[in-house]
C-alpha cells in the first residue's frame, strides 16, 4: 500500500464540511470503507487474517457510525449487540490513511459509545491485534482496559481484549 499525501485545506476549492453519520450496516460507504480496511489487515496479517474475517463479516444489525468529509466517506466503525444483555462490542474501526492523526477515530469511538449508552448499554467491549499499536493506543487513551480474551478470540495469539464501562 503507497503512502498518500494528507489532504490540506487548500486543496480543497472550499473549506471541507465534516460530518458524523449514523447509519447501517449495509451502506454502501461503510462497505467500501471496509473493504480498504480488509485489505490493510490483509498487508499486516497474510493468510492469518482467514481466520479473523469470518467474526468480522458477522455484521447483520451493526449500528455505524461514518464521518464524511463533504460527500466523501474518510472513517467508520460499528457496533453490534453481544450475548450479555448490557455489553456491546466495537468493530470495524478504520480511517483512511490520508485522514489519519486529526482526530477522527476518537471522534468515531465516542459516538458509537454515546449511541450504545443511548440504547442502555453498560460497556463496550472489542478485540484488535499486537500488530496495530495505533489502535491500542487509541482505545487505551479512550479509557478501555484490559480484559480476558473473550469468545473467539480466546486461543488467538494475536488478540488483545479490552473494555470500557460507559456509565
Amino acid at each position: 500500500m503507497t503512502k498518500q499525501a494528507r489532504p490540506q485545506l487548500a486543496d480543497y476549492p472550499y473549506p471541507a464540511m465534516r460530518s458524523l453519520i449514523r447509519t447501517t450496516y449495509d451502506d454502501p460507504r461503510f462497505l467500501e470503507l471496509i473493504a480498504e480496511l480488509d485489505a490493510d489487515l490483509r498487508d499486516r496479517y497474510g493468510a492469518k487474517q482467514d481466520w479473523f474475517d469470518q467474526f468480522n463479516k458477522a455484521l447483520a444489525g451493526a449500528n455505524v457510525v461514518l464521518v464524511l468529509d463533504g460527500e466523501t466517506p474518510v472513517g467508520c466503525g460499528c457496533y453490534r449487540e453481544t450475548d450479555d444483555t448490557d455489553r456491546v462490542e466495537i468493530k470495524r474501526m478504520y480511517v483512511r490513511p490520508t485522514w489519519r492523526r486529526q482526530g477522527i477515530a476518537r471522534q468515531l469511538l465516542t459516538e458509537l459509545e454515546t449511541w450504545a449508552k443511548e440504547a442502555d448499554y453498560q460497556f463496550a467491549r472489542l478485540e484488535t491485534a499486537i500488530r496495530q499499536p495505533e489502535s491500542i493506543a487509541l482505545y487505551q487513551k479512550a479509557g478501555y482496559q484490559p480484559i480476558a480474551k473473550y469468545g473467539p478470540y480466546v486461543n488467538s495469539e494475536e488478540s488483545v481484549c479490552l473494555e470500557k464501562a460507559l456509565y
